[in-house]
C-alpha cells in the first residue's frame, strides 16, 4: 500500500492596524490547528493486522448474509487448496487466508481485509482450468495485500479507522465503532474500488499466479470470457458496475505483459482435479 506524504505548510496571516483592532483569539487558533494536525496524522495511521482481520471477518459475515456458501465440502476444499498454495507466494503468507465458493449464480469474486476470498459459483462454472481460477484468486488477494478496501473505507466514510478501532479496544467497549466500520466496509462492495486498484490487482495478481507455477495468461483468459459475454446479462450486472470494462483491463495487461511471460506458459498439471471439482458443482 502506497503511503502518502502530507506536507503541512504554515498559514501566513497578513493584517494591518493595531493588535486591538485585529480581534483574534490566538489560543483558540492554536488549539484548533493542533486538533486538525492530529486528525491529519491519525488519518494516515495504518490499521494493525489484528484489527484488519477482525474487520474483514465482520464484512465476510455480512457478505455471507446475502449469499451462503455452496454446500459442497469437496469443492470448498479444492478452492482452499489452490488459494493457500497461492498465498505461500505472497509477502503475507501468515495471514489466516480462507477461500470460499458462494452459492450465487452471479459472475463475481470478492476479497475482505485480513484474507477472506470469495468466488461465486457462477464465475467458477464459467472457468476453463485451474490457471484461470488461480488468476481470479490472485487478483483478489492483491486487494488484501495492498489493503485496497481499508483505504476505500477510510476515504469513503471519512473515518479515522485506525484511531477509532484502537480507542475502542482500549476502552473495551461492546463494539459500536467496529460495527460502523463493518457496515461502511460492506457498502464499498456495492460501489467498487478505484480503477487504479483493479488495474494494480490485475498486474500483481498475474505475478503471484506465475510464481506459483500457473499459466500467467489465466487471468487474461477470464477477462476475454467476460469481454465476450452479454453485457445485459443480469449475472454480470454487479461485476460490470464495480470493475473497469474487461477490454480496458485487457489492453493494459497487453502493454504490460508483451512478450515478458512467454517463457512461463507451461501451467502446472492440474486440469484433471479442476474438472473433477467442477463436476461436483450443481
Amino acid at each position: 500500500m502506497y503511503k502518502r506524504t502530507i506536507l503541512v505548510t504554515g498559514l501566513v496571516l497578513a493584517f494591518t492596524g493595531t493588535a486591538a483592532a485585529f480581534d483574534f483569539d490566538w489560543q483558540k487558533a492554536l488549539k484548533v490547528g493542533g486538533e486538525t494536525l492530529q486528525k491529519v496524522q491519525a488519518a494516515n495511521k495504518t490499521v494493525d493486522e489484528a484489527q484488519e482481520i477482525e474487520l474483514g471477518q465482520g464484512i465476510a459475515a455480512n457478505l455471507l448474509g446475502t449469499s451462503p456458501l455452496l454446500d459442497n465440502n469437496r469443492v470448498q476444499l479444492y478452492v482452499n487448496d489452490v488459494g493457500r498454495w497461492l498465498s505461500l507466494h505472497t509477502e503475507r503468507p501468515n495471514l489466516p487466508w480462507q477461500f470460499g465458493v458462494l452459492e450465487s449464480t452471479d459472475l463475481n469474486a470478492f476479497a475482505t481485509p485480513g484474507g477472506t476470498i470469495f468466488v461465486t459459483k457462477g464465475l467458477l462454472m464459467n472457468l476453463s482450468n485451474e490457471s484461470e481460477l488461480a488468476g481470479v484468486l490472485a487478483h483478489e488477494m492483491v486487494h488484501v495485500l495492498s489493503k485496497h478496501h481499508l483505504a476505500a473505507l477510510q476515504k469513503s466514510a471519512r473515518m479515522d479507522l485506525a484511531g477509532d478501532l484502537a480507542n475502542e479496544a482500549l476502552k473495551d467497549r461492546a463494539g459500536p465503532i467496529l460495527d460502523k466500520a463493518v457496515k461502511a466496509g460492506t457498502e464499498v462492495y456495492a460501489r467498487g474500488l478505484d480503477k487504479s486498484d483493479e488495474f494494480e490487482a490485475d498486474r500483481k495478481g498475474i505475478i503471484i499466479a506465475t510464481r506459483a507455477g500457473y499459466d500467467p495468461y489465466g487471468l487474461p483468459a477470464v477477462l476475454q470470457m467476460l469481454d465476450a459475454a452479454n453485457a445485459q446479462d443480469s449475472s454480470l450486472a454487479l461485476m460490470f458496475k464495480t470493475h473497469p470494462a474487461p477490454r480496458a483491463r485487457l489492453n493494459l495487461l497487453d502493454k504490460i505483459m508483451a512478450d515478458n511471460f512467454d517463457n512461463y506458459r507451461a501451467p502446472v498439471q492440474t486440469d484433471k482435479r479442476f474438472l473433477a471439482a467442477l463436476a461436483q458443482v450443481k
